[in-house]
């Protein structure tokens, strides 16, 4: 790979930036963390499974289906 190559060089600037970083590492886990929180925690407490408690097993498409067109109408 040349060493003039556009995308090395923006591999090299990225690959650079997080090696050398003192703080940045810190604030990283703070954003994982938080994404954690948002996405995982948020969604089993607030984000129920509203199609697998309201239809029959097996039957999930004609509920999404009815629900849909009586919806839209």
């Amino acid at each position: 790979m040349k060493r003039r190559n556009f995308l090395y060089r923006v591999f090299d600037l990225y690959y650079d930036g997080f090696r050398h970083m003192t703080i940045g590492k810190t604030l990283w886990v703070v954003i994982l963390i938080k994404l954690g929180i948002i996405f995982l925690v948020l969604k089993l407490f607030f984000f129920p499974d509203f199609i697998k408690t309201h239809s029959r097993q097996g039957n999930e498409s004609n509920f999404v289906s009815h629900e849909v067109l009586s919806r839209a109408k």
